[in-house]
């Protein structure tokens, strides 16, 4: 068969598997589609597929189809991360600076912390867990990392999906996720920081500092319409000399996002084009990692060392939260609603991973732990939200955080 009808098998397959596990497997309250999808991606790597069909599996996914899949997945997740930038909302974050500065920094330190933990005992039980070009402080604050971070774009999803997205209590979680969010782009710049390039990398961010200046004024005096094609050009070129100054695409694509403000945008547009790439192209990108997925260490260790890494994560998250309600004496119950939403991973924590991968600081085995416990992760956040509303609803805490959950 050729090239493009292989590509085509692999795109019904991408598509068709998830959504029918989704769709008649009823999973939309543990697992939404995009969580399916996340799972698809495992299943149909090489660990499970192409163990259990090896022929099957290098005939569909061989080189030339993968290198097409991974085109669209790079261009995909570029979108995506650009997009949450733009969304990225510093000035509320500022305005309620102390008590956001508290919550989002405990929430983040104690699961990096635990997170790191972790790492160490992973890094002092094997040497599967370190990539080839990786030294050993990079996968603990990596790991570490992975174990911290919010997945703002499932957040948004998961919190109108609850319908407290435009809420008092929705705006609040979104302030602390933020700040996350840009940590997780700085732990990331210093991990990949390359003695051997610095120069390069200096030169990139003050070329970027430059150009940024002249976007924004430019974005200010153009029609909206335009401001949409002569973002995605920006987007392209900041991956690119981001690159080039061996950070990584991803890193520019985050800043080609954040110096833009949200609201040259119109919102209902925002929303619909995330939601699109989100439908239209993201499967591409979880597929491809999970193609990444090695399991040589053992399926055992494997899912061991998720389950340690999901402990690290959820409790490291949930304590950070309630040490801050303390310190900031709120509410009953608010706490364990924030604390769980906060804890929600998959695709920036993906992302994330997938980053580290190819800069060979981790090893597929690696990855794959914390794609399981992104999953699961994920999976929990629902249902462990939703009583939590209804008896935070319950004890009149409505007008402040959340309104009636009916």
């Amino acid at each position: 068969m050729t090239t493009t009808e292989l590509f085509l098998i692999a795109m019904m397959i991408i598509f068709s598997l998830p959504y029918l596990a989704w769709r008649l497997g009823g999973t939309d309250y543990y697992a939404p589609l995009v969580v399916m999808q996340i799972i698809s991606g495992i299943l149909l790597g090489p660990g499970m597929l192409g163990a259990a069909f090896p022929d099957y599996y290098a005939f569909v996914f061989r080189a030339d189809v993968v290198s097409a899949l991974n085109g669209i997945a790079w261009w995909a997740v570029m979108i995506f991360v650009w997009i949450a930038g733009i969304e990225l909302d510093l000035k509320q974050a500022w305005r309620c600076r102390t008590e956001t500065a508290i919550t989002a920094g405990l929430a983040l330190a104690v699961p990096l912390a635990l997170g790191s933990l972790a790492a160490i005992i992973l890094l002092g039980a094997s040497d599967g867990w370190i990539g080839a070009k990786g030294m050993k402080w990079q996968v603990i604050l990596g790991i570490g990392m992975a174990c911290a971070v919010t997945a703002l774009p499932i957040l948004i999803l998961f919190m109108e999906k609850l319908e407290i997205f435009r809420e008092p209590l929705g705006k609040r979680v979104l302030r602390y996720a933020s700040l996350d969010d840009v940590a997780i782009w700085g732990v990331l710049a210093l991990i990949l920081l390359d003695w051997d390039r610095v120069g390069r990398q200096a030169g990139f961010l003050a070329a970027f500092c430059a150009a940024m200046w002249l976007v924004r004024a430019l974005a200010m005096r153009i029609p909206e319409r335009d401001r949409w094609y002569g973002g995605l050009i920006w987007l392209a070129a900041c991956g690119l000399a981001a690159d080039w100054a061996g950070l990584h695409y991803m890193v520019g694509a985050f800043l080609a996002g954040a110096v833009l403000d949200a609201e040259w945008f119109d919102q209902k547009k925002m929303d619909a084009f995330r939601d699109h790439i989100l439908f239209a192209m993201m499967p591409v990108f979880f597929l491809s990692t999970g193609l990444r997925t090695q399991w040589e260490v053992g399926g055992a260790v494997v899912f061991g060392a998720a389950a340690l890494l999901l402990f690290a994560a959820v409790a490291g998250k949930l304590a950070g939260v309630h040490i801050a309600g303390r310190i900031l004496k709120w509410g009953k119950g608010e706490a364990a609603v924030i604390g769980w939403l906060l804890q929600t991973k998959a695709l920036i924590m993906i992302i994330f991973v997938n980053i580290l991968l190819d800069k060979q600081i981790i090893t597929g085995e690696t990855l794959t732990a914390l794609l399981l416990m992104a999953v699961v992760s994920t999976m929990l956040t629902i249902p462990a939200v939703t009583p939590r509303l209804k008896a935070l609803a319950a004890h009149g805490l409505s007008g402040r955080s959340v309104k009636k959950i009916t």
